[in-house]
């Protein structure tokens, strides 16, 4: 059976997508999938050669055809968010994509087409396959896209016989997380020692246990702030939440990422034995969840 480990964490700028590279680095036969749709970054460092690109549809938006408008002012009176000019032109930008001008019009005037929202893509990295997406400027559909890439994921993997799946997944507990969490096989959510990252991250493990997902914690940077690093602890002591390990500060690892390389390519650093310790740590986990 092919796992899923989703990392996460309750805002961006955390080391998730860094500690994403470093495991897609450590692991083996695995998939990685980034469903941070809206901003992707783990193509940044792992430098992915596209072999497979298709256009993402979703939502629509209404369009009225002037030669069969009547100007009968029905859609107008319907429309709840003033969308529709005097002259029968659509705005875009507000129109919401109801469909209750196209269902009401009585001359079948309005039609109602699926937007290319965005694109999804197959890539292959030094670390193995990725799937990943890029969201339109201003588009919405983030939820669905994110879904969208989970499963050519889990296709990819099972057709070349991987079992795992990593997941770079988004920052919060919005639409498009919900979309990467829910029926993983866990998650790990990466914090910071401060109090809005305990904030965010009791916010982010609130919505694993909501779906039933297994958590993991992971601090980072917690020599930062040893006061709120004991204060993470006590919280996952208090919700029996495993804590994988804690990342220390190292100006070693932003320096890795602008060469575009994960800071475990470079072995002999002592950050990166812990890293790899905290893979060990995670991969057990996952063996252990039937």
């Amino acid at each position: 059976m092919v796992k899923e480990l989703v990392i996460i964490s309750g805002k961006g700028g955390t080391g998730k997508t860094s500690l994403t590279a470093s495991f897609a680095a450590i692991s083996e036969n695995k998939v990685l999938a980034d469903t941070d749709v809206d901003a992707p970054d783990l193509h940044l460092i792992l430098s992915p050669r596209v072999r497979h690109e298709e256009e993402f549809r979703g939502g629509h938006k209404a369009i009225i055809d002037k030669e069969k408008c009547i100007e009968c002012d029905k859609c107008r009176d319907l429309c709840r968010f003033g969308a529709i000019s005097e002259d029968f032109v659509i705005d875009e930008i507000e129109c919401e994509g109801c469909g209750v001008c196209v269902h009401f019009c009585p001359v079948e005037a309005i039609s109602f087409p699926q937007r290319i929202c965005g694109k999804w893509f197959i890539s292959d990295t030094r670390f193995g396959p990725m799937v990943h997406a890029q969201l339109g400027i201003a588009e919405e559909n983030s939820g669905l896209l994110a879904t969208l890439v989970r499963n050519q994921a889990k296709r990819v993997a099972q057709e070349n016989g991987l079992e795992l799946i990593l997941t770079d997944g988004p920052p919060g507990i919005g639409c498009p997380v919900i979309a990467t969490v829910a029926g993983a096989s866990a998650a790990m959510i990466v914090t910071e020692p401060t109090i809005s990252g305990k904030h965010d991250l009791e916010r982010v493990y609130g919505l694993t246990r909501h779906f039933q997902i297994p958590a993991l914690v992971c601090i980072n940077k917690f020599d930062l702030n040893e006061y709120m690093t004991e204060e993470i602890e006590k919280f996952c002591r208090s919700q029996k939440i495993p804590l994988v390990g804690k990342i220390p500060f190292d100006p070693k690892i932003t320096k890795a990422i602008v060469n575009g390389k994960a800071i475990v390519e470079y072995p002999d650093e002592a950050v990166s034995k812990t890293i790899v310790e905290i893979w060990h740590n995670t991969y057990n986990f996952l063996k252990s969840i039937q």
